[in-house]
């Protein structure tokens, strides 16, 4: 049972899987603290100086902070626009690739005509 748990772990998704979680983590800080720092500034701004970070509502006893919740969905748009930016370049890079078959060199040309001619022989020698 621990050799298959080491050979699941070892697999080469997981490992993909493990370093995507990781990478993620960290572009989501960056993200944070773009959005946190450069953009909601500049929204606030352009709203009237409005902080986002502090703006509440009090219902009864209870604090609903509206403003951390419109920095959170502004999170998402960015980390989502970001993600579509990637894969599009991603996909495009790949159509280019399926796109544009390579095309025989000069010497593979003439390797397959000589192999052609040598078939040709032994055909009219049996």
């Amino acid at each position: 049972m621990l050799r298959e748990f080491k050979q699941f772990i070892m697999r080469g998704n997981v490992i993909d899987l493990a370093v995507a979680v990781i990478i993620g983590g960290a572009f989501q800080k960056i993200i944070d603290s773009v959005v946190t720092n450069l953009i909601m500034p500049l929204v606030g701004i352009a709203l009237g100086g409005i902080d986002f970070s502090k703006e509440t509502i009090v219902v009864g006893e209870v604090t609903l902070n509206w403003g951390l919740v419109f920095q959170a969905v502004v999170d998402f748009i960015l980390v989502a626009f970001v993600l579509f930016l990637i894969l599009k370049a991603y996909n495009a890079s790949q159509k280019q690739e399926t796109e544009a078959p390579a095309t025989p060199s000069a010497t593979e040309t003439l390797l397959a005509d000589i192999k052609k001619i040598m078939e040709n022989i032994d055909a009219k020698t049996k």
